[in-house]
């Protein structure tokens, strides 16, 4: 990668191309789990692929390449204006309350493939849901440090701080998250009443899920989930259930919007 980084500075659209490529996906899904929505997550993305084609001049290899522009995209995604999902921010309390309600006698079948897709829906909806529990600042280092596995030392050099402090921040939200699925999550705790096969027609009822548009699940005939609910239910770690569907393919717009910021005079380096 660092001899792609040295031929994208000085001029090679080619590796430039292969370079955002290669870092394009990374870079939506931190910002999808930061922000929730896809469609905020792709504006975000489109935001920080601009800052780093425009910077890429001033990298000056002091860092690792990926250190710098995990840096640029982190700081872009802590000072961006609110998005739709963080307009009305809950807390684990408010929200613990909400899972406790409109729970289904019975969970939802998984024979059908709508079935395991409302399923999926709801899962991650929810999940991502936990995230906007935390703010930011306790979001990124989440995610950066737990779900994306980043060392420390990794994250100390994102968030400009030592090691240690990082260790401290992470192990802080890993606790809050922990407590808090070990709580209310069926899937981390068998003994928990919510599950997401029991959410669906509340999640529907209440506009979180349109079974018509889902923003999450995939359909099944082209991606299979990487893991099944019954997996998940042996699974201890809450990192377990961030990890328990693949990355999301960045959208083919982001690739237009690169090759058309490449091809605008004087935006590929200052």
């Amino acid at each position: 990668m660092e001899h792609l980084v040295q031929l994208a500075i000085h001029g090679d659209r080619e590796a430039l191309e292969q370079l955002l490529g290669d870092i394009r996906p990374k870079i939506y899904n931190y910002a999808l789990k930061m922000l929730w929505h896809p469609a905020d997550a792709e504006d975000a993305t489109q935001e920080i692929l601009i800052r780093l084609i425009t910077h890429l001049g001033s990298f000056r290899g002091e860092s690792q390449f990926s250190t710098w522009w995990w840096r640029i995209a982190t700081n872009q995604l802590l000072t961006t204006r609110k998005r739709r999902a963080e307009q009305h921010t809950i807390s684990f309390e408010e929200f613990g309350l909400d899972l406790d309600h409109d729970l289904a006698d019975q969970e939802t079948s998984l024979e059908k493939l709508e079935d395991r897709l409302l399923v999926e829906e709801v899962k991650v909806g929810c999940m991502q849901g936990m995230l906007l529990c935390l703010n930011r600042q306790e979001r990124a280092t989440y995610i950066v440090g737990e779900i994306m596995e980043l060392t420390d030392r990794e994250g100390a050099a994102i968030f400009e701080i030592t090691p240690a402090t990082f260790r401290k921040r992470l192990s802080r939200v890993r606790e809050r998250l922990h407590n808090f699925t070990s709580a209310k999550c069926g899937l981390v705790n068998l003994e928990n009443p919510c599950r997401c096969g029991r959410r669906i027609d509340a999640a529907i009822q209440h506009g979180r899920v349109d079974p018509d548009h889902l923003l999450f699940a995939r359909n099944g005939e082209t991606q299979e989930l990487r893991k099944s609910i019954e997996e998940l239910e042996q699974l201890c770690r809450t990192v377990a259930l961030y990890q328990s569907h693949s990355d999301y393919p960045a959208p083919e717009t982001l690739v237009e919007v690169v090759k058309k910021l490449l091809d605008s005079e004087g935006t590929l380096l200052n």
